[in-house]
């Protein structure tokens, strides 16, 4: 089976909504989701998993209780799991296991859109 490169300007291309993650590639039980993000999101936290960030263009900010921290273009940030933490503006790559939980105190409607991702 040939291997296929996948081109992130391309793949970010095909879509404008915000807060909805798309599965550009998987390995190992794990997913990697090109998303789109505009404003901030809710205070959570992910149980068992860790969560990247690697931002591919603009700023992208993530806060935590105590303290924020701002990630430019070709910059990248691990929450560990059970870190509260908000994230907010930008065009990222995330990699995490599939199918991870938000773990808030989200409405039903946000918890179905943080954890929807569309593979194309």
């Amino acid at each position: 089976m040939p291997m296929k490169k996948v081109n992130l300007a391309e793949k970010f291309a095909r879509f404008s909504e915000h807060w909805r993650p798309k599965v550009v590639g998987e390995l190992n039980g794990q997913e990697v989701k090109l998303v789109k993000f505009k404003g901030a999101f809710v205070w959570h936290h992910h149980e068992v998993e860790d969560e990247f960030f690697l931002v591919i263009r603009g700023r992208f900010r993530v806060e935590f209780r105590d303290h924020a921290v701002e990630l430019a273009a070709g910059e990248f940030l691990i929450v560990p799991h059970g870190v509260e933490h908000r994230k907010s503006k930008s065009c990222c790559l995330s990699r995490q296991p599939r199918a991870t939980p938000v773990m808030s105190r989200m409405r039903p409607s946000l918890r179905l859109l943080a954890s929807a991702s569309n593979e194309f």
